[in-house]
């Protein structure tokens, strides 16, 4: 089994990435592959509305002078895919939105391409905002059809500085089990946990 977590954060290394390796280790103790993929220092350009993915039906985005297109393979591929992001004016970054604006035409363009893959949010931040862009990215993986893990509390760490989320004992807890949670659906769903 495969989890890929995407970090959407302009600050590569820092609070998002923190919380997601979190994520990522519990999964990995269980013997689970997992992968991080930073965005940060990448120009990602937005969903155009071409429709081009539509009628090619070749599991990629028309637009292929960025990373969307090894980000999709990577979500393929994957039996989990996580995907973090701090607040930014109540939301999620721009670079979050245009994955999920590009990897969801995609899979909607294939049959569903994503379809009963486990999906997790994961969101840093400050002070608040945290649950309108913890929405926004779970709308993407019910649209596209895939099953929703949480953890004891909404998947959410704050902090403002780099490392600052180290601090927030509960948020870490959070994180860890969210990681065991996924772990168990994943295994339950692939016959491994009996």
């Amino acid at each position: 089994m495969k989890v890929v977590a995407f970090n959407c954060s302009s600050r590569k290394d820092g609070n998002t990435s923190i919380l997601l390796n979190t994520v990522l280790k519990e999964l990995s103790d269980k013997g689970i592959e997992t992968k991080q993929i930073q965005l940060a220092d990448n120009k990602i350009s937005t969903c155009i509305a071409c429709y081009k993915c539509v009628a090619n039906k070749d599991k990629k985005c028309a637009i292929a002078d960025d990373m969307i297109n090894d980000c999709i393979q990577a979500m393929t591929e994957a039996d989990g895919i996580i995907i973090g992001s701090p607040v930014y004016f109540s939301n999620i970054t721009p670079t979050a939105a245009a994955l999920i604006c590009r990897a969801g035409m995609v899979a909607r363009a294939n049959g569903m391409l994503l379809s009963k893959k486990v999906g997790a949010a994961v969101v840093s931040a400050r002070r608040a905002g945290s649950m309108h862009a913890f929405s926004s990215i779970n709308h993407f993986f019910t649209i596209l059809e895939m099953i929703i893990v949480g953890s004891n509390y909404w998947n959410v760490g704050f902090g403002k500085q780099k490392g600052d989320v180290l601090a927030d004992a509960e948020g870490l807890d959070i994180m860890r089990k969210l990681g065991q949670n996924m772990s168990w659906l994943l295994q339950k769903i692939h016959g491994e946990n009996k």
